[in-house]
Formats: structure tokens, sequence, C-alpha cells
């Protein structure tokens, strides 16, 4: 059955053949196909873009059209035959990792001395209060998520932008990650967990002016309809110059 949804599209004058994203796709619904790649079946495709941020061309981006509602058992079947692109896992500690210890505190305000000295020079101080900060460290549970106004940055965003803390982060709970490099599945239903448990005001997104950073938004709105949420959304676009290019509000 046809749905109007999220599905890859591939520019043939763009596309050079390279097959980077056929490796960038989990779910097997790229090839290479007479030396273009190409959407095997609309079925395979989930929407996520995660093979988006693997092409050096910029032929990939993610549409919404009518087209054939993405079906896992169908994927299942398929990779059966086609060997799945295989992510390295990272080395597990053999103890727990101090970073996933929870924490809250209270954003760094400056003393009056402080407020007397020049600003050239010196620190705007942070505006974070908790930790963890990492998308995939963060319970559901947390305390500091409750009636959180979130904001999920991509991880480059905070290198960029030089006044995040000021302009972007006041007042709101930070997650960070990458949508190029981690899981874009485990991300969609962490956000859907974080979500259902916690009472959510409102979602702030920061991505950068790349291709890889376009999966961010698809990512936190599909956790958000799998937990039959309809929460406030923005997207804040930063350019490479650390400058930012856009706010768009986005249905949820």
């Amino acid at each position: 059955m046809k749905i109007r949804r999220n599905i890859i599209q591939i520019d043939d004058e763009l596309c050079n053949g390279c097959g980077q994203c056929v490796t960038g796709c989990a779910e097997g619904a790229l090839e290479i196909i007479d030396g273009k790649a190409k959407l095997v079946s609309e079925v395979y495709c989930d929407g996520l873009g995660a093979c988006i941020g693997e092409c050096p061309t910029g032929a990939l981006k993610i549409i919404q059209r009518e087209a054939e509602d993405f079906d896992e058992e169908a994927v299942e079947d398929r990779l059966k035959t086609v060997k799945p692109p295989q992510k390295q896992e990272p080395a597990k500690m053999v103890c727990g990792c101090p970073s996933s210890n929870i924490q809250t505190f209270a954003p760094r305000s400056c003393s009056c001395d402080e407020a007397n000295e020049p600003v050239v020079g010196h620190s705007q101080g942070s505006e974070l209060t908790h930790w963890p900060v990492q998308i995939r460290l963060v319970p559901p549970t947390a305390p500091f998520l409750k009636n959180a106004d979130l904001l999920v940055a991509a991880d480059c965003t905070g290198f960029a932008y030089p006044d995040l803390h000021r302009e972007l982060l006041k007042g709101k709970i930070l997650l960070i990650g990458c949508p190029k490099f981690d899981d874009a599945r485990s991300y969609v239903e962490k956000f859907a967990e974080i979500f259902s448990a916690a009472s959510i005001k409102s979602v702030t997104i920061t991505v950068m002016d790349v291709p890889c950073c376009s999966g961010l938004p698809q990512i936190v709105k599909m956790g958000m309809e799998k937990a039959g949420k309809q929460i406030p959304l923005e997207k804040v676009v930063i350019s490479g110059q650390g400058q930012i290019l856009r706010r768009e509000k986005l249905a949820a």
C-alpha cells in the first residue's frame, strides 16, 4: 500500500557510482546498477537518510512522496541474501564508564569581580546543567529530562557556533550525537523512549549545513511519532563559518 512518507531520491547526474551510499544503507535498499546508485525497492527504504552522509557528491536527499510503506520483514528476507554493511563496534570497557553517571548541576555564574573584568578573552561561562549529554548514554528516565526543553545538537555544531551556550543552550537540556556515524535506528528508539517517559515541552535541533546532518531532524520526528507525541520542533542550521543560516519551525 502506498502512503506519503520520507524516502530517498537519487540524482543520476550527480551520482558518480562510488558505492559509498550502498555500504551506508543497513537495509540493503541501494545497489550500483549500470554505474549509478539505484533504489532497489521502496519497501526497503526506511526514510532515515543514513546513506546521505556517505555520498561525496550530494546526489542523495530525503523527500516526501507517495511510496510503498517500509517493510521490515521484506528487509530481513533481503538481508539473508545480501550481506548488510558491518559497523565496527566500539571496544567495551572492563568496568563501568564514569561518563554514564547521571549528574545535575547549576550553570556556572560569575562573581561581581568577574563581571568587572574586560570582556576581551573572558569566558561567558557554561550553560550546561547536567551529565551525560551523549544521546546513547542518557537514560530516558533521567530526572533532568522531566518537563524539559531539549536542545538536540549534531556534535559538530558545538565547535562551529561560538555562541551555542549563550544563544541556544541556555535554559535547555542538551543531547548530542552524530547522525552520520551513529546508529540512526537506535536513536529513533531512544527518542521514542524519552518522549514517552518525560513530558518534553519543546525540541530545538541544531545541525550543520551539510548533507550528513540532514537525518537528525528525521530521527527526532520518527521517535516522536513512535511515542505518539506532538511536541513543538525547531531546526537551527549552522554554517561552517559559525553563523546561524536559518531557523525553521517543523511540523511535529
